[in-house]
């Protein structure tokens, strides 16, 4: 065994009382068990709502072998069953709604959008503060974290337009968070968030049947392999006009940029190329040892929600060639794109002068950073209360060498100057017992922005 290597943390005791209480109501025939067919999830979803159109159907061939893979291979317990035929069913309600309201307002899918500024960077590092930070600014529209668990209006929604009813989005994205909250403290300590705070758009690419979400809450690999070599394309229209149609809801000026980031869009920069052709894209970058042991930790803490059968090394192994195809992908879908077109950004640089990086960052965009700058200082203010307890990991949780890690990522901390020096295993920056420190070159990052 490693030396310092722990168990990683376990679930609440919610889960297992939830599952009683399901396996209880199954055996009663108070509760029919999950079934996991598209054709029967998509006539529920169909009965529900009384309509038929789904909309583009490319989304029932990563549908179908995401069933196939959550069958196979997730080993859900019964909560992780129940809770997955939840999500389903939202996801392809929230279609046939969507289409619901381009049809009656052929104008949403009208509404342009132009040059989205999109935070590029891996999982866990920082793209959530460098968007909340932009979204601070009232010159760019941005996403609430309601509108991703919910990014379709309610059919009562013109209603809400005319003042004689309330938007129930953010009611629900709090009973959401509630039970979430019950399930595992520790994801919203990992990803601090509220109703109304600003999020990326993961959800939207979920409409679609997409995206590394469905990695890190359920363990189908198979899926992952096939999402690997499909052109997401059409997930990203689709996800262009859901914005467009959160746009119409919120009223916002169809001129005002987006602020948009997922990590997913490292895996997919040349279908968001294709749909967003002016984007102007921020990449982040961060020491990857903290990146691999930060997502581990994360797809961890919600994985053991859904299932009894998971497996810290495997999740590490995962996490670690994850995180690696993130990069590669990243890197080679770039080669093309003029200095004009990005901006790259320190993790550790934002940590040490947020103001210097941010300034930086608004001569990139051709922006005074003046008239956000009183919002921003306030929003990292009021993140203190959000995040009230830091996330702490460790790499060997997860049967993964910090000397691995650097080996496997020198190029790229080479090539992109990542900062590695006083790497810590958690949010607080504290050195851990297997660090190994990879040495960079700081006068090559005017190179990059």
């Amino acid at each position: 065994m490693q030396h310092g290597r722990v168990a990683p943390p376990q679930r609440t005791v919610f889960i297992a009382g939830l599952n009683r209480l399901l396996g209880a109501g199954e055996r009663l025939g108070a509760l029919a068990p999950a079934r996991f067919s598209m054709g029967a999830l998509m006539e529920a979803a169909a009965r529900k709502t009384g309509l038929a159109d789904f909309g583009d159907p490319w989304f029932e061939r990563p549908f179908e072998v995401l069933l196939d893979a959550v069958r196979g291979e997730a080993r859900l317990n019964l909560a992780g069953q129940h809770s997955a035929v939840l999500q389903f069913n939202k996801v392809l309600t929230d279609r046939l709604w969507a289409q619901h309201w381009f049809d009656r307002f052929p104008e949403i899918l009208e509404r342009p959008i132009p040059r989205p500024v999109v935070i590029v960077g891996p999982m866990r590092s920082g793209t959530t503060r460098l968007h909340r930070l932009l979204a601070s600014d009232r010159r760019f529209t941005h996403m609430r974290s309601f509108e991703t668990i919910s990014p379709v209006p309610r059919p009562d929604f013109e209603d809400v337009l005319a003042g004689k009813a309330e938007d129930f989005r953010p009611v629900l994205a709090r009973r959401i968070m509630k039970v979430a909250r019950a399930a595992n403290p520790r994801t919203l300590s990992i990803h601090p968030t509220g109703p109304f705070e600003p999020e990326e758009e993961l959800g939207l690419l979920v409409s679609s049947m997409w995206g590394m979400k469905h990695d890190a809450q359920w363990q189908v690999p198979s899926y992952s392999s096939w999402c690997a070599v499909e052109d997401a394309t059409p997930a990203y229209r689709h996800l262009a006009n859901l914005l467009r149609l959160i746009g119409w809801s919120q009223q916002a000026s169809p001129l005002r940029p987006w602020i948009l980031k997922t990590p997913q869009h490292m895996l997919d920069l040349p279908a968001l190329l294709n749909v967003f052709p002016d984007a102007r894209l921020i990449f982040t970058h961060r020491d990857p040892r903290s990146l691999v042991g930060s997502a581990a930790s994360l797809a961890w803490n919600q994985t053991i929600i859904y299932s009894d059968h998971v497996d810290p090394a495997r999740i590490g192994r995962d996490w670690l060639a994850k995180t690696e195809q993130q990069i590669e992908r990243m890197r080679a879908a770039r080669e093309g794109l003029g200095p004009e077109r990005m901006i790259d950004v320190q993790y550790d640089d934002v940590e040490r002068d947020w103001h210097g990086e941010m300034e930086r960052i608004y001569r990139f965009l051709d922006l005074d950073m003046g008239p956000a700058e009183a919002k921003m200082a306030d929003y990292l203010e009021r993140s203190k209360s959000l995040k009230r307890h830091p996330h702490v990991y460790r790499l060997s949780d997860f049967h993964v060498s910090a000397d691995e890690v650097a080996e496997r990522f020198a190029d790229y901390v080479r090539t992109f100057d990542v900062p590695t020096s006083g790497w810590g295993e958690g949010a607080q920056g504290r050195a851990g017992a297997n660090a190994t420190a990879v040495p960079v070159q700081r006068e090559r990052r005017r190179r990059f922005g």
